[in-house]
């Protein structure tokens, strides 16, 4: 017997095109009281954002959180960084610059 299909929609955040808010299913809208785990579909249709007051259909899926960010075809490429979330992305990075800095500080110290 095979296991019921879980509606992956339903988990997930959805970014306001226009400011950039994240509408996040666990947290809900503290504003427009609408409890935590209610989906982005089942919010009325007059629901608005609440920084600066778009649409629902201004909105767009961005997945479920920790998510590797890209589209999905491209994620085998790029020598495995494709497949990191924004979040190891960003370690990954800062990490970087901090050790150039680092190494550029040590410079001082050969003479």
């Amino acid at each position: 017997m095979s296991e019921p299909a879980i509606d992956t929609q339903a988990l997930d955040r959805y970014e306001c095109r226009a400011c950039g808010y994240v509408y996040e299913p666990d947290r809900g809208d503290d504003k427009h009281d609408i409890a935590p785990g209610i989906p982005f579909a089942e919010l009325s249709s007059t629901w608005r954002c609440p920084v600066c007051g778009a649409r629902k259909n201004a909105f767009a899926n961005i997945g479920p959180v920790g998510q590797a960010s890209g589209f999905k075809e491209n994620l085998g490429y790029g020598l495995g960084v494709n497949q990191l979330t924004p979040g190891q992305k960003n370690i990954l990075i800062f990490g970087a610059l901090a050790l150039a800095v680092l190494f550029f500080l040590s410079l001082y110290g050969l003479q």
